[in-house]
C-alpha cells in the first residue's frame, strides 16, 4: 500500500505528513507526533484511554485511522490546558478531588470530561455517570471522578 499524506491540526498547531493509510491516529499522535499522552489500553475502543477531540467531538484514537483525520483538528489531553500550562477546569478538579490514582485511564477521562461539560454543563449526577460509563478505570472507584466532574459542572468557570 502506498502511504498517504495528512494535513492535521494537533493542538493548535498544522501537522504534514505521509503515513500508511491503516494507521490508528492514537499511533500516529504517540509515534509520529510524539504526544504520549493519548494512551492505548484495550486497541479496541472499549476503556477509553485514547480519546482525543475531533473536530471538537470525544472519539477513540484507536478505532480512528490517521487518514481519517485529514484536515480536521485534534486535540490531546496536552492541548487541554492552557499553552502558559495552566490547568483546565477539568484537570484541576481531577486533581483536587483524587479523581485519579495511577493515571492510566486520566487522559482519557479528562478529554471525555472535557468534551461532556461542554456539550452538556449542567448535568445531574445520573448524566455524570451515564458519559463516564465509556471509560474504565482500575483503580480509583470512580467516586473522585464523579466529584471532579461534579465540581467543574457546579463551579461558575466550566469548560
Amino acid at each position: 500500500m502506498t502511504d498517504i499524506g495528512i494535513e492535521i491540526q494537533v493542538n493548535g498547531l498544522p501537522r504534514r505528513d505521509t503515513v500508511p493509510p491503516r494507521l490508528t491516529l492514537a499511533d500516529f499522535l504517540r509515534v509520529n507526533c510524539g504526544l504520549t499522552g493519548t494512551h492505548l489500553g484495550c486497541e479496541h475502543g472499549v476503556c477509553g484511554a485514547c480519546t482525543v477531540l475531533l473536530d471538537g467531538e470525544a472519539v477513540r484514537a484507536c478505532l480512528v485511522f490517521a487518514v481519517q483525520a485529514d484536515g480536521s483538528e485534534v486535540t490531546t489531553v496536552e492541548g487541554i490546558a492552557s499553552p502558559d500550562g495552566e490547568l483546565s477546569a477539568v484537570q484541576a478538579a481531577f486533581r483536587q478531588h483524587h479523581g485519579l490514582q495511577c493515571g492510566f485511564c486520566t487522559p482519557g477521562f479528562v478529554v471525555s470530561v472535557t468534551a461532556f461539560l461542554a456539550e452538556n454543563p449542567k448535568p445531574t449526577d445520573e448524566e455524570i455517570r451515564e458519559a463516564l460509563s465509556g471509560n474504565l478505570c482500575r483503580c480509583t472507584g470512580y467516586q473522585g471522578i464523579v466529584n471532579a466532574v461534579r465540581a467543574v459542572a457546579d463551579s461558575e468557570d466550566s469548560v
